[in-house]
């Protein structure tokens, strides 16, 4: 091999290589989407409340389907800039009668779901 093609083949190998090195350095903002939650916020609930009180506790639903009005979704998504995506949800149920009675997703119900509110 002659020292022009080992001169061009470093020279390719190293421009490359350094694609990686340069995605990183390129800034990604965040991306935040949805309602953000902490498992603080999802321990005030309890079994019984009306749709008002579970909305002054936790803000408005992403998402309430026409079909199942009873129904809300509490969806959080957040994309670091250069890593894997995080998805959380917290799913509510109401009866007839607009009164919380189960939840279910990434977050368990709080030790005093069941007590009565007062």
């Amino acid at each position: 091999m002659s020292w022009k093609s080992l001169a061009a083949l470093t020279l390719a190998a190293s421009l490359l290589g350094g694609c990686s090195v340069v995605e990183r350095l390129v800034y990604r903002i965040d991306i935040n989407q949805g309602n953000f939650l902490e498992q603080q916020d999802v321990d005030t609930l309890r079994y019984g409340m009306n749709k008002e009180q579970v909305r002054y506790v936790l803000g408005s639903p992403m998402l309430v389907e026409p079909e199942y009005p009873n129904t809300w979704y509490y969806v959080y998504y957040h994309k670091p800039g250069h890593n894997e995506p995080v998805q959380k949800n917290l799913v509510l149920k109401f009866n007839a009668q607009n009164q919380l009675v189960a939840l279910s997703g990434d977050f368990e119900a709080g030790p005093k779901f069941m007590d009565p509110i007062n």
